[in-house]
């Protein structure tokens, strides 16, 4: 996904602003897999009570994936959003993640030109076959699914604060001079 100022990014910060359970919570996103215990520490750092995982629709399923999200997942701490296209849903079901009440799926689906369907356009939420693993199917009219209460338009998602973690910090100043090398983490240390 393509972001203004956020190349190369791994977490930022900011308030929840998308309608989920999570809604205006003090948010860690995280883009890609990171270390857990880095994540961890940064949400604490920046005051953080929900971790967003697959930020910036970085998610792609692999054991990697899997364990970072169910070591999240256990701490009670912290509200876990999982953002993954709805093409992984059987996928984040068998992981188990659900089982714990402090887990959101954030399933994308990727609706392009929905203001261009006329008036009658309906989204079906389906199953996988006839009859294999829901009691039916689900029919909403589109233009009912636009409801300003639940919608968040694409400005309000520059809020957010881009951070380095420490991780990225460490490497970014191996290498320079002694004075550099104080300068700068003199300047993490006043400003995060």
């Amino acid at each position: 996904m393509q972001r203004d100022g956020h190349d190369g990014v791994v977490f930022f910060v900011g308030n929840e602003i998308e309608f989920t359970p999570a809604y205006s919570m003090r948010t860690l996103f995280v883009v890609g897999i990171q270390d857990a215990d880095e994540i961890v520490r940064s949400a604490n750092k920046h005051e953080c009570v929900h971790i967003y995982l697959g930020a910036n629709q970085s998610f792609e399923p692999s054991d990697d994936w899997d364990i970072l999200i169910k070591t999240l997942v256990k701490n009670k701490d912290f509200m876990v959003t999982l953002d993954f296209d709805v093409i992984h849903c059987e996928w984040v079901l068998e992981g188990g993640y659900d089982e714990y009440d402090n887990f959101i799926s954030m399933i994308s689906v990727k609706v392009p030109y929905i203001k261009q369907f006329n008036y009658n356009a309906c989204i079906k939420v389906d199953d996988k076959d006839f009859d294999a693993t829901n009691p039916g199917v689900w029919t909403h009219r589109i233009h009912d699914l636009q409801n300003t209460n639940v919608f968040t338009p694409w400005s309000k998602y520059t809020q957010d604060k881009v951070i380095e973690s420490d991780i990225q910090f460490e490497k970014r100043i191996k290498g320079l001079g002694y004075e550099d090398y104080m300068r700068e983490r003199q300047w993490r240390e006043d400003n995060g």
